[in-house]
């Protein structure tokens, strides 16, 4: 008997109902409730833990339920459903309160995906389960301190040894890294091949010996990023993504999800919201001011152009077609949206985004303002998106590379 839309929202809303409280209409009263507004977040390592215990017991249930992998083959754990059913449920749960579960965003939302797609059913039966179920955690480990953004730039060598890998080198900017389980790192296996020929992809524990993580202090006060240190790390060549030399292709497959992720918002504006950006307006008595107007409806309609492209790539990949340069022009729509926001709380602002005068809601900008250059950076910086919109989508002529 083929299931329905209808009798599996029924069941998903009986199991909601009986593990979590239903969200209340949710408004936003100046001078109410925190007055936190950060694009990055920030915690302390006691909330972090707390809540990623509190993330871990929550997608157990959930998964347990069937209601954790909705669309992923039930080999591996999944419900073996259509993407129809994923999203009749995500409909269902956002209306209702759960713990936070962005701590798996980038395992579940780019790592994951990739194993799927190019891993060794070993290492699909090692990880997607447990991934799905909330049991580890994984991170990204692609840039490095002198690549930057430039993946055909990386030098972390990886050596064959018999049937396992030496990895050394250094990974940076990687975010979650302190409470990973393991990590999807990209690295130089054929240093005479042309630069994008030459790498290759594996999943690595990120307990293993020769493994140091480093916690990244920001200028926003917070370090949610890491460095990451490998010395001589072995990985079993079991552990490999794809192809020897082949891990160009194995990272478009984690890019396009990571930049579907950030330009959906997934990495994006945290707690910042138009109610807020009002609310300061009226409360600095500007809202009237036609030029602070012009600045709030032009963010505005930005920020949908750039959901409304986020949601016909994703329509893309639902629909089982390749994601194409969407993500890179949402990506890069969300950070000059979240720059043009910095520029008009500092013309509205003024001496009250650098000096805290102990009022409600003003200085507290000042940490959306230092996170927001961070996000020009991460999935890629703002400079390699243009490239790739006007090398891809526009057909202008390659950048020349120096020398």
């Amino acid at each position: 008997m083929t299931r329905s839309i209808e009798t599996f929202q029924a069941e998903a809303r009986e199991f909601l109902d009986a593990h979590l409280d239903r969200r209340g209409e949710e408004t936003f009263v100046w001078g109410e409730g925190s007055e936190r507004v950060g694009v990055l977040e920030e915690k302390s390592p006691e909330q972090e833990a707390r809540e990623l215990a509190a993330a871990k017991e929550w997608k157990a249930t959930e998964f347990d339920a069937g209601f954790g992998w909705i669309t992923g083959p039930e080999e591996y754990g999944g419900a073996g459903l259509g993407r129809e059913f994923d999203r009749a449920y995500r409909e269902v749960a956002s209306k209702y309160s759960m713990p936070n579960q962005s701590q798996f965003g980038i395992g579940l939302g780019m790592v994951a995906p990739t194993i799927l797609a190019h891993a060794t059913p070993e290492v699909k039966d090692a990880y997607l389960r447990r991934m799905w179920r909330g049991d580890i955690v994984g991170c990204q480990l692609f840039s490095e301190p002198i690549a930057g953004s430039d993946l055909a730039g990386i030098q972390t060598r990886a050596v064959r040894d018999g049937d396992e890998w030496i990895v050394t080198g250094q990974k940076v900017w990687t975010s979650g890294a302190h409470y990973s389980d393991i990590g999807e790192v990209i690295t130089r296996t054929d240093p005479d091949k042309p630069k994008h020929r030459g790498m290759t992809m594996f999943v690595v524990d990120m307990h293993a010996p020769g493994v140091e993580v480093r916690p990244l202090r920001q200028m926003t006060g917070g370090a949610a990023f890491n460095e990451v240190f490998f010395d001589e790390v072995r990985i079993p060549d079991s552990h490999r993504l794809g192809d020897v030399d082949g891990g160009w292709t194995v990272a478009l497959t984690t890019l396009m999800n990571e930049r579907a992720s950030i330009g959906g918002g997934g990495g994006g504006a945290g707690t910042m919201s138009m109610a807020r950006l009002l609310g300061l307006a009226r409360f600095l008595e500007v809202d009237a001011d036609p030029i602070v107007r012009q600045g709030l409806a032009d963010i505005f309609i930005r920020g949908a152009v750039a959901r409304y492209t986020n949601l016909r790539a994703s329509a893309k990949i639902r629909a089982g077609q390749l994601p194409g340069p969407e993500m890179s022009i949402g990506k890069l729509a969300l950070t000059e949206n979240l720059t043009r926001t910095s520029q008009l709380l500092g013309e509205m602002l003024g001496p009250r985004l650098t000096a805290d005068g102990g009022e409600w809601g003003t200085y507290a900008w000042s940490e959306f303002v230092l996170g927001t250059p961070g996000m020009r950076i991460a999935g890629g910086s703002d400079e390699v998106m243009r490239n790739i919109v006007g090398e891809r989508v526009l057909g202008l002529p390659k950048e020349p590379t120096p020398g």
